[in-house]
């Protein structure tokens, strides 16, 4: 009799460990469809945010040049509002990936966090410049990707992303 009831229970466990299983394949195979340069521009365009959000948060309160300042504020409204839209989108396409900040902006960061003045504000401009370069051409591909999510929040954003590197550039070649 014993036996019988750790057959049974066992049998409930396998049931149901199979039920789960196939719901979450379910949901898997039922995941909208993203080529591979969708998910990169995504978890980039995520990334890229979080860094420059990070570093103009630095320059708000580094900064006593109130072209920085401004632009740094710009920056944080901007890629806030840029990276709730993308987190809806990764949210959309079921992507699970963390959001981190990599370690080659983490170290930019870490060797802006040392500098104060003059050079701080050059080291956070030369950086806006270097990240809205890579971005400019980030979401110039993005805007012709196939996922028309994507596409319509690329096309929608590049001239944005296009503007912050022409304000970066000019404050940048201000800076002494």
């Amino acid at each position: 009799m014993k036996n019988l009831i750790y057959l049974v229970l066992g049998g409930m466990i396998l049931f149901f460990a199979q039920a789960c299983q196939d719901k979450h394949a379910k949901n898997y195979n039922n995941r909208t469809d993203i080529d591979q340069d969708g998910v990169l521009f995504i978890k980039n365009g995520i990334e890229g945010g979080l860094t420059e959000i990070k570093a103009s948060g630095m320059a708000i309160t580094n900064s006593n040049n109130q072209k920085v300042i401004g632009f740094a504020k710009m920056m944080i409204d901007d890629h806030t509002k840029a990276g709730d839209e993308l987190l809806k989108i990764k949210g959309d396409k079921k992507l699970t990936e963390m959001d981190t900040i990599y370690s080659a902006h983490q170290q930019m960061i870490n060797e802006l966090s040392k500098k104060t003045g003059a050079a701080f504000d050059k080291a956070y401009m030369q950086m806006m410049v270097a990240d809205h370069e890579e971005a400019v051409k980030l979401f110039a591909t993005a805007s012709k990707n196939p996922d028309s999510e994507i596409e319509g929040f690329a096309s929608k954003t590049y001239p944005t992303i296009k503007m912050h590197l022409d304000s970066a550039n000019a404050i940048n070649s201000s800076l002494k």
